[in-house]
């Protein structure tokens, strides 16, 4: 028994080995495509490795953004009344908009100073506005023209008119009937209902 199972081992690994050579040296690979381009490697060691030796960076001077590019009007409401000024809804840093009523603090030193039509003004609290935002301009409504009926959107196509059923030729006129004396052919029956006699 330990002969049998030695030799299917062994013959098991001889057979994946001879798979696996056969596979790699018979089997052609998939070509690349004739638009594929190849990557070099070279382009990973061209960074500024100072810093990565112990060199202190040079301070840069950050760049600041215009105030106005933070914050992004995206709608007003009219209150209730005229005591009410309304809401204004605003986004501020990217961030989902929020709803701002008139002398709320919008972000650091910016109040809600006043609303228009389609316009806020943002500024200090006790100073001049220094960001007016404004609604994006609706786009037009797509517009076009109706047709008339004497010239349709479409094409009807006329109607067919029906074209006449064949008539069928009329049947034959029924056969003579056999002489006296004459047997009918095989398979008919006589008036009687029974097969007709040989004399």
């Amino acid at each position: 028994m330990l002969a049998r199972l030695s030799a299917f081992v062994i013959w098991g690994l001889v057979a994946g080995v001879a798979m696996f050579w056969g596979l790699r040296l018979l089997v052609r690979p998939i070509s690349a495509p004739a638009n594929a381009v190849a990557v070099s490697d070279a382009g990973g060691t061209r960074g500024d490795l100072s810093r990565l030796l112990g060199a202190e960076e040079a301070p840069v001077a950050a760049v600041l953004a215009p105030e106005s590019s933070r914050f992004k009007l995206l709608g007003l409401m009219a209150g209730k009344s005229s005591t009410d000024p309304g809401v204004a809804l605003i986004s501020v840093d990217g961030k989902p908009p929020r709803p701002f009523a008139a002398g709320a603090l919008v972000a650091d030193q910016f109040v809600l100073q006043s609303m228009s039509l389609r316009s806020v003004s943002l500024g200090p609290s006790q100073g001049q506005a220094s960001v007016v935002l404004e609604i994006p301009a609706m786009l037009s409504a797509a517009t076009g023209t109706l047709t008339s009926p004497d010239n349709p959107p479409f094409q009807t196509q006329p109607t067919p008119t029906p074209t006449p059923t064949p008539t069928l030729a009329p049947p034959p006129p029924p056969a003579a009937p056999p002489p006296d004396g004459a047997a009918p052919p095989r398979g008919l029956k006589t008036p009687g209902g029974r097969p007709p006699s040989v004399r």
